[in-house]
């Protein structure tokens, strides 16, 4: 029997003896590649924390001891020992196990996690109000070399430093380049510097420096500064231990016994304590190792080669296709700069680094910086695009409205993975952009159809003059053909797909399609529907809303956002200005929720935004109206 197949809580990691805690991390290795290989996920990542994950179950009492992974999608091997072994098999599957870590899956999960860098400041207030409420136990923030590159961990970090309270933060560093001699003595002292004994002597000695009759705190002070001296040689702890931690590190993060050791050692520290801990991405399996950029997150693969597992040729995704626009514009234009943060494959632009490196800008987990730093270069004349994730791009709000937005700033924005995501769930779903974007001044708001109007509409923001944003869903495009001369489009002007006298239909970005096939579900039923392709959300093309709906009964609005301030408020409004009444108004969209994780097919049909949920809510509106 396998030792994993034991494991149903951190107390049954406890019983296990430190000598077959190896085998544990092997096992937990072979179910997440099994699973993962069918599910999709983020392999990469999960697999490089595996023995740092045993040794944090061994070490410490969850959920008493609180665990905050950041990013969540490093939790797999988490999951596996806290109970939720029997249900791995659904991880990412609609009604099945997160990706992340969600409260109210599993009260070992400590916090939610799914966006980056926020593990120290949740600790922080974890460690705080566990102090106000005299309770026991330990916080540990366990945080990857990406989160910490954003502005929001460095701000716990002062804070946390500054209070001094009772927390420990790993940083889980998967890319730095140390030399071996260095790392294994640094390994070697930060276990034995971490030792009680050692720290109750320091504690010592600074007392007894600081009590000598005469020159004590220069005395003190100079033997801190050799310390900090000798620690700085051998390792990158200084700027931690600027921020009032004690460093430890940097240890092997595969060496159980070395982690474990250090681990109980900080375990009985009462002050801020960083430690930093070396791992690599992929660890266990060989194509990983190999290419853990692919494999960080990745769709179903065949386990022995790594291969991606495709049924049939899909076209290009919007994000190529957004790549490869704009690389081709960039030969033209010398003044387009591309901007992301830390996600350049995700975001397409690895082709326009390749071919303009001193015009590629990757600032790190770090959205905020990323639009005032464009925000910047456009007053030298530049044409920045920004290349975000909507659910990314929420993180920069105060940015787009003050840095951007308040001087009409020519500001493009690419927002990728607009609408709904699929299996990365709630954390991921794009779905209040058109919310949060419309309502600024001077902006302008648009999604394509299809994956060729997305490169007229990309040309169309690179002529603005002016704050312009174009979303568009995550996946393969609809397999429209690609034009190829691009031209740019007329600001809010809206496109008649089909023409009909009882519904009229708006539809934007992907639900074009959606609504293009409800139509025909609904001319099958010998109701005429007008498909309107609107393109822009701001501004609306007013004339051709106003006019349809003078002569249509039922106006339809469909999109991939929630309704509260979304496309369809705006035809609303723009339907009361203009003083057009009478009409019956069905919105179609995202309520008052925040959306699972789950295929997009299955979401689309739960939300009622595919082409059959459309037509069943247009013939049940029709049902109930004596308009028609």
């Amino acid at each position: 029997m396998k030792f994993l197949d034991k494991i149903d809580s951190p107390q049954d990691v406890k019983q296990l003896k430190r000598s077959q805690l190896p085998q544990l991390a092997k096992e937990i290795r072979e179910v997440i590649i099994q699973t993962v290989s069918s599910t999709g996920g983020h392999l990469a990542p999960s697999l490089g924390v595996v023995e740092l994950t045993v040794a944090l179950h061994y070490v410490f009492d969850p959920p008493k001891d609180k665990i905050v992974w950041d990013v969540g999608h490093q939790a797999y091997a988490h999951k596996l020992l806290t109970g939720r072994r029997d249900r791995f098999h659904t991880l990412r599957q609609h009604g099945g196990l997160s990706g992340f870590t969600r409260r109210s899956e599993s009260p070992y999960d400590a916090f939610s996690t799914g966006h980056a860098s926020t593990s120290i400041s949740a600790s922080l207030g974890m460690a705080c109000g566990r102090c106000l409420n005299k309770g026991k136990g330990k916080v540990i923030a366990v945080i990857g070399d990406g989160s910490i590159t954003g502005g929001l961990a460095y701000e716990g970090l002062s804070q946390a430093g500054e209070l001094r309270k009772d927390l420990i933060v790993i940083l889980n560093d998967n890319e730095m380049s140390i030399a071996r001699n260095v790392r294994v003595f640094s390994s070697f002292l930060s276990r034995k510097l971490s030792a009680k004994h050692f720290v109750a002597l320091r504690e010592e000695l600074k007392e007894f420096f600081r009590s000598l009759p005469k020159f004590g705190d220069d005395v003190y002070n100079l033997a801190k500064r050799s310390e900090e001296s000798f620690k700085a040689f051998i390792t990158p702890g200084m700027l931690f231990e600027a921020f009032n931690f004690n460093y430890f590190g940097p240890i092997k993060g595969h060496r159980l016994d070395h982690l474990i050791d250090t681990l109980q050692n900080v375990r009985e520290m009462q002050k801020p304590v960083l430690f930093h801990v070396i791992t690599k991405k992929g660890k266990g399996y060989a194509p990983a190792e190999r290419n853990p950029t692919y494999f960080h997150g990745v769709g179903s693969f065949e386990i022995k080669t790594g291969n991606h597992i495709s049924s049939k040729k899909r076209p290009p995704s919007y994000t190529e296709v957004f790549g490869n626009t704009l690389t081709e514009l960039a030969r033209k234009n010398d003044k387009i700069v591309a901007v992301t943060a830390a996600m350049p494959e995700g975001t397409g632009l690895k082709a326009f680094s390749d071919a303009f490196p001193e015009r590629f800008f990757d600032v790190g987990i770090a959205e905020q910086h990323a639009v005032t730093f464009a925000a910047g270069m456009t007053t030298e004349g530049f044409c920045p695009v920004v290349a975000i994730y909507s659910t990314f791009l929420q993180r920069a709000y105060d940015q787009i409205v003050h840095d951007v937005c308040l001087d009409a700033l020519p500001v493009v924005f690419a927002v990728d993975r607009g609408g709904i995501v699929g299996e990365d769930g709630p954390t991921h779903q794009g779905l209040f952009d058109f919310s949060y974007l419309r309502s600024l001044p001077n902006m302008v708001v648009m999604a394509p159809k299809d994956e060729n109007e997305l490169q007229h509409m990309l040309a169309t923001a690179m002529e603005h003059s002016g704050p312009i944003a174009f979303r568009y869903p995550r996946g393969s495009g609809v397999g429209a053909p690609i034009d190829h001369e691009i031209h740019t489009l007329p600001i809010g002007k809206a496109e008649i797909l089909t023409r009909g006298d009882d519904v009229a239909i708006f539809a934007i970005g992907a639900t074009v399609t959606a609504a293009l096939e409800a139509e025909k579900q609904l001319e099958s039923q010998n109701i005429s529907v007008t498909v309107v392709n609107s393109r822009f959300v701001k501004p609306l093309d007013r004339k051709l809303i106003t006019s349809l709906a003078k002569k249509i009964p039922l106006i339809v609005t469909v999109e991939e956002n929630v309704l509260q301030g979304g496309f369809g408020s705006a035809v609303l409004e723009c339907l009361s200005d203009e003083g057009v009444t009478g009409n019956q108004i069905l919105r179609l969209g995202i309520g008052d929720t925040f959306v699972e994780h789950g295929s997009q097919k299955i979401l689309r049909a739960k939300y009622g935004i595919d082409g059959p949920g459309i037509a069943k809510a247009v013939i049940e509106r029709l049902e109930k109206s004596t308009t028609y």
